[in-house]
């Protein structure tokens, strides 16, 4: 039974909200419960905090962003404090993998070697750039040369909504906070109400990081509290990641003030197997691309395409590898597949495979409920021939691969791009040609050749159609964060 006695290292934060510097009640807000996916019980509770703790908090948030101590801090000041925080995860990295397991239901061995040493190395890249957000000079191209001095500056934007998921708790809400806080913007996370503890942790750590009182801020709650997050007149931009449908509830909010916004959202990416690939390559790619971390990827390579002579070698491929993938407990150090984050979930994932068998899915392997306690699913395999089937087209958020033959090669970027989503793509080939030029053709953010699941700091990452808008990471995140302002001076 997977408890907090059993993860070492562990003790989970109070359920407050961080508010300017201090640890906060909301006695206005109803309790929510916090459950352990591994054995469903609960393991804590959080406030769904209440539109006046939403305020007190962006109003914490703007009066540090004015605040001599955060606004005057040098870029080099920045950069430190964001070391600091950086040095500070790692110090605690076996806590908060714990916290991850714990809350997430990921396995330990993912979190202590995926999630909290990404995060450190997220806070250390973005680290490097406060110093190197400059403007730049410009030669009016109207008035006699030498009569006008021009340049950009670039401000930060003000007060930044950050709004994550379940699924990488820690890693992501360092997406959003790094980039943030590194152009001098100042922040209000909500962390998703099913994970809300690392966040908190996190807090922990900026606080003794000595980040200014209300440079960062936690509020905790369900959809209302983000909701509530978003109206709010004093937030300038919004950074979000979760489903589609969500994110364009969002827009509709903050078109009301013209937020800006970012937002990463929902994703159907597709694998393609090319009749050339190395399948000792191939074949493990595809089953990682969608069975890590449960399938609770947004970018999971959920849709396999297939060479139809290929179709049974690559299949049997995919699911003896599935099938050596120890299911069990996070606590447990060789659990490779852990289990969903909640019930609801759990239903969510088994109903959309049910709607596919029901229209025509062939179950190649799995397909339903592990017999134990906690919210865990088969890794499930499906054959769809037809492209209607709703589990072709849907997102599931869960270990379930749709395989699909195909014949010519010449259609595989329409099958690729047959979604209303474009956030990620894999293809599998020894032609380097051949996947230079398929890679042209696929509408998708980022395009993995041969490897799989590798998100990179330096990269920006983010979809086209119905995945998203703007980008995370790199250089590109920061104009989201910044804004442009032209100065134009007569010197004669």
């Amino acid at each position: 039974m997977n408890s907090p006695s059993q993860i070492p290292h562990v003790k989970l934060p109070a359920g407050r909200n961080y508010i300017g510097g201090e640890w906060l009640d909301d006695a206005a807000a109803e309790r929510l419960p916090v459950y352990d996916p591994a054995t469903a019980t609960v393991i804590g509770d959080i406030p769904g905090s209440t539109p006046d703790a939403v305020n007190q908090a962006v109003q914490a948030a703007h009066a540090a962003f004015v605040s001599p101590a955060w606004r005057d801090l040098s870029p080099l000041g920045r950069e430190r404090l964001i070391h600091r925080l950086a040095e500070l995860v790692e110090a605690n990295a076996a806590e908060l993998a714990a916290i991850e397991t714990l809350d997430n239901g990921k396995p330990i061995a993912i979190a202590s070697t995926v999630d909290v040493p990404l995060t450190a190395m997220w806070l250390r890249y973005m680290a490097g750039w406060p110093s190197k957000l400059g403007g730049k000079s410009i030669a009016p191209a109207l008035q006699p040369a030498g009569s006008h001095h021009a340049y950009t500056v670039r401000q930060p934007v003000g007060v930044v909504a950050a709004i994550v998921p379940w699924n990488y708790p820690l890693v992501l809400a360092v997406w959003k906070i790094a980039p943030a806080l590194a152009a001098g913007c100042t922040v209000v996370l909500k962390p998703a109400e099913a994970t809300p503890y690392s966040a908190l942790r996190l807090a922990q750590l900026v606080h003794e990081a000595g980040f200014p009182p209300g440079v960062f801020n936690v509020v905790l709650g369900d959809g209302r509290t983000g909701q509530a997050l978003v109206e709010h007149p004093g937030v300038a931009k919004v950074s979000f990641t979760g489903s589609t449908a969500t994110g364009k509830r969002l827009i509709a909010t903050a078109a009301n003030d013209l937020k800006r916004l970012t937002l990463e959202l929902g994703g159907k990416s597709p694998t393609v197997i090319l009749p050339d690939a190395d399948l000792d390559i191939a074949v493990p790619g595809a089953a990682q691309a969608v069975f890590f971390n449960s399938g609770q990827i947004c970018f999971a390579g959920t849709r396999l395409f297939v060479p139809r002579n290929r179709v049974d070698e690559i299949l049997d491929g995919v699911s003896q590898v599935a099938r050596s993938f120890k299911i069990g407990a996070g606590s447990e150090p060789d659990t490779v597949l852990g289990p969903v984050v909640s019930q609801r979930q759990l239903d969510n994932v088994l109903g959309r495979v049910q709607a596919g068998v029901q229209a025509g899915a062939e179950v190649v392997m799995g397909g339903g409920r592990v017999d134990r306690e906690g919210y865990f699913v088969e890794p499930t395999i499906l054959l769809t021939r037809d492209r209607s089937n709703p589990v072709y087209r849907e997102e599931v958020f869960g270990p379930v691969l749709t395989a699909t033959p195909y014949d010519d090669i010449d259609e595989l970027a329409s099958l690729a791009n047959d979604s209303e989503y474009g956030l990620a793509a894999h293809i599998y080939t020894r032609d380097l040609s051949a996947a230079h030029q398929l890679a042209q053709k696929i509408d998708a953010g980022t395009i993995w050749v041969n490897t799989q699941l590798s998100p990179d700091p330096a990269i920006p990452f983010g979809g086209f159609k119905q995945s998203g808008w703007g980008r995370e990471n790199g250089e590109q995140v920061f104009e989201h964060y910044l804004e442009t302002k032209s100065v134009i001076v007569k010197i004669a």
